[in-house]
């Protein structure tokens, strides 16, 4: 079959394998092909069982696998036999040298920079799908530009809003589809290329273009403004658990303001996720570059508060639970850092688990997909910790579950069952407050939402 457009994402995780899936799916008459360096989640790809968890993502891999989408381990041939390159690697913080812990680490997008260069021998469109810093654009258009052979490439930056555990329908219905070019007429050609590619199923109206930095900027912009409603929600829960006030009914208020709105207003044991916390400390590393100390300070303080809630929620369990934790036996309810997705980089989850840890407490963790992640991300912790995928048997012979994930599965179990099962007196710390907590502490359990009194059978 002869393709219209020849495709490549490099890279196979949460960004590139879904995007390029979702493209393929819909755009039959182009061919699109994943590349990765890791042969075992190319072999996942290939396989019943993806590496990625996403509603919605078999389906559409299984039906454009084999006809027009590809997986393999092949980049050199990748980037000679494709058109349009999406670099989707990862981004993550860096931890050495100079802006270790808010820079963004860029090893392996220069890596796949140079290696496009190396092995491209016709025009490429180049498309920043991963979050990247401003301005980054740049620096790739002076690596890829530094041949003079006369192969042109063209560097676009189209950052992905995807939510994870909605990835396949923020992806089908997005809210916007962002494409930043150069102001040139060579740029605007290869803006149109793109625009061109989205067009097979996104509205014209919904796909937006920009100059390239504006574009950079924006994904950083769009995080920052979720992260910051989730710890300021955060906070006010803090003052809410002192002054008996109920932060859902507060955010239930404050979200009918028609210039506030509801979402991203649910207290909890914090934000996770690959994105939030790095994108925001990239923008606090460039505004202290920039000699912005004190708008870097005021995003910063967003970070703040969501490690202070972490910490809160775990001084809390210790609190009520007689201020000790050695050798009681806690469940955490959840280990993704959010329902609907097997991911679980920097969920809050972790860091509750090391702290339990460190106070000598057993750990068992229970989620319906990440406890193979789970498993990675407390190897190695000194301490008792158990993976087990039942909830009622993870429970039993504990005496607490801590909540850490929404997982709808755990708002229908029997939690009457549950408290037979465990020693007394039995707690619940609900880190999303999805429970119904009136029903839990008739049961048995003295309760502990975020952001609301307690529950308990105390005197």
């Amino acid at each position: 079959m002869k393709f219209e457009k020849r495709i490549l994402c490099i890279g196979a995780g949460f960004v590139g394998g879904p995007t390029a899936a979702m493209i393929a799916c819909k755009c039959p008459r182009y061919r699109v092909t994943v590349v990765d360096t890791n042969k075992e989640k190319i072999a996942q790809w290939n396989s019943a069982a993806l590496p990625v968890y996403e509603p919605g993502l078999d389906e559409i891999v299984k039906e454009a696998r084999g006809r027009n989408l590809f997986f393999d381990t092949d980049i050199p041939g990748g980037i000679r036999e494709n058109d349009v390159i999406f670099v989707c690697v990862n981004t993550p913080t860096k931890s050495f040298g100079a802006g270790a812990g808010m820079a963004a680490d860029l090893q392996y997008w220069e890596k796949t920079a140079r290696q496009i260069l190396e092995h491209a021998r016709s025009p490429k469109i180049v498309v920043e799908k991963s979050t990247f810093p401003v301005k980054t654009a740049l620096a790739m258009e002076r690596i890829l530009n530094s041949r003079n052979d006369g192969v042109r490439f063209d560097v676009l930056s189209n950052p992905e809003f995807l939510a994870e555990g909605t990835a396949v329908r923020d992806m089908e219905v997005p809210d916007r589809v962002l494409i930043g070019s150069r102001d040139s007429a060579e740029g605007y050609r290869a803006r149109d290329v793109l625009v061109e590619i989205y067009a097979n199923w996104v509205p014209r109206e919904k796909i937006l273009t920009s100059n390239i930095w504006s574009s950079e900027l924006a994904k950083l912009a769009a995080n920052l403004f979720l992260a910051q409603r989730v710890s300021t929600i955060n906070a006010v829960s803090a003052v809410c658990e002192k002054t008996e006030a109920d932060v859902t009914e507060v955010a239930r208020i404050v979200g009918m303001d028609g210039r506030i709105g509801p979402r991203f207003l649910n207290a909890s044991i914090g934000f996770g996720g690959s994105c939030f916390k790095k994108d925001i400390l990239n923008l606090v590393y460039l505004c202290r570059h920039e000699g912005l100390a004190e708008v870097a300070d005021y995003f910063e303080a967003v970070v703040r508060i969501n490690e202070y809630q972490k910490e809160r929620f775990v001084l809390n369990m210790l609190e009520a639970m007689f201020n000790t934790l050695a050798g009681k036996r806690v469940c955490l309810f959840g280990f993704a850092f959010k329902a609907n997705t097997s991911d679980t980089r920097e969920s809050p989850a972790i860091y509750v688990a090391q702290r339990l840890l460190e106070e000598k407490a057993e750990v068992v963790v229970t989620d319906p997909r990440a406890l193979e992640n789970a498993k990675t991300d407390l190897k190695g912790l000194a301490g008792k910790v158990s993976y087990v995928k039942d909830p009622y048997k993870a429970a039993s012979g504990c005496q607490a579950i801590a909540v850490m994930t929404e997982w709808d599965l755990y708002r229908g179990l029997d939690y009457g069952r549950i408290f037979k099962r465990m020693v007394k007196p039995a707690f619940i710390f609900d880190g999303r407050n999805i429970l119904d907590h009136e029903l839990c502490h008739e049961v048995g359990f003295n309760v502990y939402p975020v952001g609301k009194p307690g529950l308990t059978h105390f005197a």
